[in-house]
């Protein structure tokens, strides 16, 4: 269950496909994103795609009859007719279509209409409809995708055909399971089920062999976590999205001064960028110890070359040159990108920000932690945004706390001119009239197999102060793993698959609202561990993007379980 490999069949099935000679690809905005991020610009032309065009920018009229096209778009309204527009008028040789998903019958019927000249030699569906970020991460690339607390018509319609395409790739004919009481889940449920039903010839994989499980579709709700995008993460690739941002596998630094100019926009890709892929789940503290050994290593292989004597030793530096070259690259990109999240770090106290975040999301601590969270969001060292995500902690866990005093905190982040309709607007979110399980692990003396287990967590300890939270999504997948009852919080929209009582072997998530990257480690724990899990998400959040979700979700509704907060809401909510 490989995301990435995954994508790269189907590239390679349209490159060879269409055979020798020069090619021209033809792409819209979504494709370009799902190319970029599975192939670098060499790796395309090594395969004789020469230029890359796209179908919905202004192109020029010029006739290329030497170059055939390969055509790689979503089967949109606006795709098919711009699509149509161009086999009116053709410009290239041959046209190889490949739509990144299913297409309807009539669509077809409209293209080869319009394919006078007969220049189409093929048409097919590649199921590639997602941006695969890690082997076991996709995302959907949809910032927002609610409004008024229910989904955007776009949003569910992008989310049915990326998580069908996700299936199809991996060949899974799954349950679906949602979070029983979301109607956002509940909704994307049912979808997914008519379209399998629907496509139920593309759905009929080999029957589950000795009476294995079938595999598990599982759509969760982000609002049942609002804690974990709000928190600082200090493993390297969750807090580089944290503090630099990644968008598509690629880091723009363009805006900090001290980064030299071949430095400005970086790719962190696992797949192209090996010394990225074997540490991005590594601590900050494991990444810079591995980039000393990496810079020594490179100090040597520096010194090696210098000692060119013979013709033996000019012909060994002219074989390792490239490699030398390349490493030297790598060493600059990680010590570049090291040196600002450093400097944020210590520019915006985010030790102490970090630490105080970890205690409330872990421990119950009502007095001590309102002191500590006062002194810290008055000081001006720390960021209006950390002061913010502390007080927006404290809101969601001492929401029901006879002594909360969310308001007090919310003064001074009014005084320091920071947004105060953040909090409210978390609450009516994902405060606790909404959230289901348990996130702060307010358990009832009575669930005794809970209580035995939050006990044990205690006493194993934890890493370090920095990394005592864990996301939801680890309990949710170890009672799905331990063969638990799911029913009554999860219950399957296509019950006829149930009657089996083993755990599945192949599990896909879905969290509509938006993933984390610490949520991506937890799977991939997992899979070492000899599980199969795919995640996924609307979009891969950090705590600024997630903020801008919960804002425009709760836009347009009236704000009615934070009374006490009323006078620091946007005037929309009242």
């Amino acid at each position: 269950m490989n995301l990435i490999s995954g994508i790269k069949l189907y590239i390679e099935k349209m490159c060879t496909e269409s055979g020798p000679g020069m090619k021209i690809i033809l792409l819209d905005k979504e494709t370009t994103s799902i190319i970029s991020m599975a192939f670098s610009q060499s790796d395309m032309l090594q395969r004789e795609v020469y230029l890359f065009e796209r179908i919905d920018s202004g192109r020029s009229n010029e006739r290329l009859k030497y170059l055939k096209c390969i055509v790689f778009i979503r089967p949109t309204k606006q795709n098919i007719q711009l699509l149509a527009n161009e086999l009116r008028n053709p410009k290239y040789s041959a046209y190889f279509i490949y739509f990144s998903n299913i297409i309807p019958r009539t669509d077809i019927k409209y293209l080869a209409e319009c394919d006078e000249s007969e220049s189409v030699r093929e048409v097919k569906e590649l199921y590639a409809d997602y941006l695969c970020v890690n082997p076991n991460l996709f995302s959907l690339n949809i910032p927002d995708c609610m409004m008024n607390l229910n989904w955007l018509p776009d949003a569910l319609t992008h989310s049915m055909q990326g998580i069908t395409a996700v299936l199809l790739s991996l060949k899974l004919n799954p349950v679906i399971r949602y979070r029983a009481g979301s109607q956002v889940a509940q909704l994307l449920a049912k979808m997914i089920y008519d379209q399998t039903t629907k496509e139920s010839s593309l759905f009929d994989f080999r029957g589950n062999v000795d009476g294995a499980a079938p595999p598990l579709l599982l759509l969760l709700d982000r609002r049942d976590d609002p804690v974990t995008p709000l928190l600082h993460q200090w493993s390297y690739q969750a807090m580089v999205h944290e503090l630099l941002q990644i968008r598509n596998n690629r880091v723009d630094l363009s805006d900090r001064p001290s980064v030299p100019k071949e430095f400005k926009e970086l790719v962190l890709s696992g797949d192209q960028d090996e010394f990225y892929g074997n540490n991005m789940y590594a601590n900050y503290g494991e990444i810079g110890s591995t980039i000393k050994q990496l810079m020594e290593e490179f100090q040597r292989k520096a010194n090696d070359h210098k000692k060119v004597e013979s013709i033996a030793d000019m012909k060994n530096f002219i074989e390792s040159y490239p490699q030398f070259k390349k490493m030297s690259g790598t060493v600059q990109k990680h010590l570049c990108v090291m040196g600002e999240l450093s400097s944020i770090s210590n520019k915006c106290n985010l030790f102490e920000v970090s630490e105080l975040e970890q205690e409330i999301a872990c421990k119950a601590d009502h007095t001590a932690q309102l002191q500590r969270i006062k002194k810290l969001i008055a000081d001006e060292r720390v960021s209006i945004d950390d002061a913010i995500k502390l007080v927006a902690l404290y809101a969601l866990r001492y929401e029901r706390h006879a002594n909360c005093d969310t308001s007090a905190l919310l003064q001074i982040i009014k005084s320091r001119g920071g947004n105060t309709q953040i909090v409210p607007a978390l609450i009516e979110y994902a405060g606790t009239h909404v959230r289901q399980g348990d996130l702060f692990n307010m358990v009832r003396i009575t669930d005794a197999v809970k209580l035995t287990r939050i006990l044990i967590k205690g006493l194993k300890g934890v890493e370090n102060v920095f990394t005592q939270h864990t996301p939801l999504l680890k309990e949710t997948l170890e009672d799905v793993f331990k063969g638990r009852e799911l029913d009554p919080m999860y219950p399957a929209i296509n019950s006829e698959l149930v009657p089996f009582r083993r755990p599945p072997q192949e599990v896909v998530v879905f969290i509509i609202g938006g993933t984390t990257y610490e949520e991506a480690l937890t799977v991939h724990q997992l899979n070492n561990a000899g599980y199969k899990v795919i995640l996924g998400g609307t979009t891969i959040h950090n705590s600024q993007s997630f903020i801008s979700e919960v804002l425009s979700a709760t836009s347009g509704t009236q704000f009615k379980h934070t009374k006490s907060m009323l006078k620091y809401c946007s005037p929309d909510n009242l």
